[in-house]
């Protein structure tokens, strides 16, 4: 093999080498800090490791809501028609926040079931509702 070939080889070689490498520590790195999207069922059917940073989406059930009258803590539940899951969140909740409506919540799972949350969406459009509280929905329809 030519020496300028042998050069050119060695150099397609090595950038592909490099660039594998990088995809690798990308991948690795977004791995540790996604934030999982998981419904109310799935926390009930223990799918979800407890103190772990996640998401859990659905629908705030009707009647749920209390407020403290000396915190800021609030509790409520939500649903995806199947299964609810209670919240505890201490903060003030967003303007758009209501009984009925889609929400996100992020937080962890603590040892008695109970999701606390750290943050609180809530959904912009009235007819907002996460895509897996959707399906069960409209499959029992």
């Amino acid at each position: 093999m030519k020496p300028i070939r042998r050069q050119r080889v060695y150099a397609i070689v090595t950038i592909f080498i490099g660039v594998l490498l990088a995809t690798v520590l990308i991948l690795s790195g977004l791995k540790k800090n996604i934030n999982l999207f998981y419904t109310p069922t799935q926390i009930q059917e223990n799918q979800l490791e407890m103190e772990k940073l996640v998401r859990v989406g659905g629908m705030v059930k009707k009647g749920s809501l209390q407020k403290s009258n000396n915190s800021l803590i609030k509790t409520f539940e939500i649903t995806d028609f199947n299964k609810t899951v209670l919240i505890i969140y201490e903060g003030i909740l967003p303007d758009l926040f209501s009984e009925e409506s889609g929400v996100v919540v992020q937080g962890v799972l603590n040892s008695k079931g109970e999701f606390i949350a750290q943050e609180v969406l809530a959904k912009h459009d009235e007819n907002y509702m996460p895509p897996e509280v959707a399906k069960n929905l409209y499959s029992k329809e």
